[in-house]
């Protein structure tokens, strides 16, 4: 399946904003409406930090896992995600831009490394849904970071 890209423009500096993404904890108030109960293990951030959370769908109980695999301060953070029993694998990678006016362009491209076979075959029905799903998200973001 193709990525889906979200981008947000924020006011703050490209180095506040990395400072707050780095922290795993600080993405469950922004993706609460998609994840929740979320559980925290291995460092507080940067590489190894792990989250689990209960995806917020009618109908589920899956569970997700997400592991920051990768981080270059101040300008990237990479993450991996295992769920659906381990059949679903995603690569979420936060670019963080200074823009010319001041302030911070976030990029937040979600690519399906593996996916279950019905959603394969629902891609678009996908695509559409995650790229709503994580629009939302990023404006949640800016709203956060602007009242920081």
């Amino acid at each position: 399946m193709k990525p889906v890209t979200v981008t947000v423009d924020v006011p703050n500096d490209r180095e506040e904003v990395y400072a707050f993404l780095d922290v795993l904890a600080n993405h469950e108030p922004f993706t609460d409406h998609m994840m929740v109960d979320w559980e925290l293990s291995g460092p507080k951030a940067g590489v190894g930090a792990t989250a689990t959370a209960k995806v917020r769908t009618p109908g589920s109980n899956e569970i997700i896992e997400i592991k920051v695999i990768e981080a270059d301060p101040p300008r990237r953070i990479v993450e991996e995600s295992v769920s659906a029993g381990g059949k679903r694998r995603t690569r979420g990678i936060y670019t963080l831009e200074e823009l010319p006016e001041g302030g911070t362009d976030i990029s937040f491209e979600l690519a399906w490394l593996e996916a279950p076979r019905n959603e394969r075959m629902a891609a678009p029905l996908m695509r559409a849904f995650m790229r709503r799903a994580n629009g939302r998200a990023m404006r949640r973001l800016a709203k956060v970071l602007r009242n920081r």
